[in-house]
């Protein structure tokens, strides 16, 4: 901390003998919390690119300043990324050229825009195999590709955006190309604004709830204390909760709030969302005399991280309108953690989940994709055996809550990022 207080003071006095007085070149002056640079600086970090916090995490849950920023972009310069990461990393050393010469670090005359239109990519395998007590095995063999384009429209508004194709393994059939999202995002220094088809993902209970999309609006603002609101219509057929027996009215109009708390250790959040469709009184074992046509979901959960390798986390959820299996809960135990940047590295979890279709409507877990309604002992592992080439495995054994049958599930899957 001294040394870095010293190196500061001598920069600053060597900024103010030389006339420096823009904000632009002012080392010293935050970056806005909207600015673009934070959600490049959490993809480079994602990508080990940036190394970050000790967790190799980046969080932007304070405003840093140009200075901060700058060292950071002269690290990543360092690696000499390729690719994507270079784009990127090329545009973040355009924005915050005079930093980096006054730190002794010269670019090239680079464009600040160049690159507004950018392409990522996804190709994953994936093989799962449902084991039911009394029944024939159940499989899944497919390769998926996601295409990943987004551009920047100004310095707060950008497009983000999802391709998709599947291909069925065993019966070599495939779909075609699809959209699965689109929607403008602008981001400001209080509050960030969406508007489209986008991810609708239960932030404060990490994905119990679901792990979907929806079409409407979003509204966020805050850091450390944020709220999320959101409204809009969301296609209860696309989980695989009480909504895949809706054969009438299928999308149900949607409304939800969160809010969520966070520091370098320390995660929790509230939540509240609710689901009107006359779909509802479709599904079975949901409302008696299938009188009810809503859903009202409460959340909670929490997560702490006791030092960079070791976390706990645990969430609740319960829907008002539900007559029967009426809640979803889960615990988990996380250790280290895979990071697609960096060969070598790993995670593994061990987790207990209650998983109830009229409660976790499309849940975000690898072992109930396409068969919840469960509840059980799950365990998983990570591994990155080349850059940005990431597979993992989970077993879960229970038993399904409606029959008291045993259930298990093997799931694995690895992922090409490009």
């Amino acid at each position: 901390m001294k040394k870095t207080a010293v190196l500061s003071l001598a920069f600053l006095l060597a900024a103010g003998s030389a006339g420096v007085s823009s904000a632009a070149s002012n080392p010293f002056s935050d970056v806005p919390a909207g600015h673009w640079a934070y959600d490049a600086l959490s993809q480079l970090a994602a990508d080990g690119v940036i190394e970050g916090y000790g967790d190799g995490t980046f969080r932007g849950d304070r405003e840093i300043t140009r200075y901060e920023m700058a060292q950071m972009v002269a690290k990543a310069m360092a690696k000499n990324p390729t690719g994507a990461d270079k784009a990127m990393l090329d545009r973040l050393a355009a924005e915050f050229s005079e930093e980096l010469n006054n730190l002794g670090v010269r670019v090239s005359n680079l464009e600040k825009h160049a690159d507004m239109v950018r392409w990522t990519g996804e190709l994953r395998y994936i093989y799962k195999s449902d084991r039911r007590e009394n029944q024939k095995k159940n499989n899944l063999n497919r390769a998926e590709l996601r295409l990943f384009p987004t551009a920047e429209v100004n310095d707060h508004w950008s497009i983000k955006s999802r391709l998709t194709a599947r291909v069925n393994m065993k019966e070599s059939s495939s779909t075609n190309l699809a959209l699965t999202y689109a929607y403008a995002e602008g981001a400001y220094e209080k509050f960030k604004v969406a508007l489209g088809k986008m991810p609708l993902y239960s932030t404060n209970d990490d994905g119990l709830v679901a792990d979907n999309f929806f079409s409407g609006a979003q509204l966020s603002f805050g850091s450390k204390v944020q709220a999320i609101l959101e409204a809009g219509r969301w296609d209860m057929t696309a989980g695989n909760g009480v909504g895949s027996d809706f054969t009438t009215d299928k999308a149900a109009n949607y409304q939800g709030i969160q809010v969520n708390y966070s520091d370098k250790k320390f995660f929790g959040g509230l939540g509240y969302r609710h689901f009107g469709s006359e779909g509802f009184r479709d599904a079975t074992n949901y409302s008696r005399n299938n009188n009810e046509d809503a859903a009202g979901i409460f959340s909670v959960g929490a997560s702490y991280r006791f030092d960079r390798n070791a976390n706990l986390s645990a969430a609740y959820a319960r829907n008002n309108k539900a007559d029967e299996y009426a809640s979803s809960y889960s615990v988990k135990f996380g250790y280290k953690g895979a990071q697609k940047g960096n060969a070598g590295t790993w995670g593994a979890h061990a987790a207990y989940r209650y998983v109830s279709r009229n409660v976790s409507l499309a849940p975000t877990y690898e072992s109930m994709f396409s068969e919840n309604h469960r509840k059980g002992w799950e365990l998983g592992v990570q591994y990155v055996p080349f850059k940005n080439i990431l597979a993992d495995a989970v077993y879960f054994q229970g038993k399904k809550l409606d029959t008291d049958l045993d259930s298990k599930t093997l799931y694995g899957r690895v992922r090409w990022y490009f």
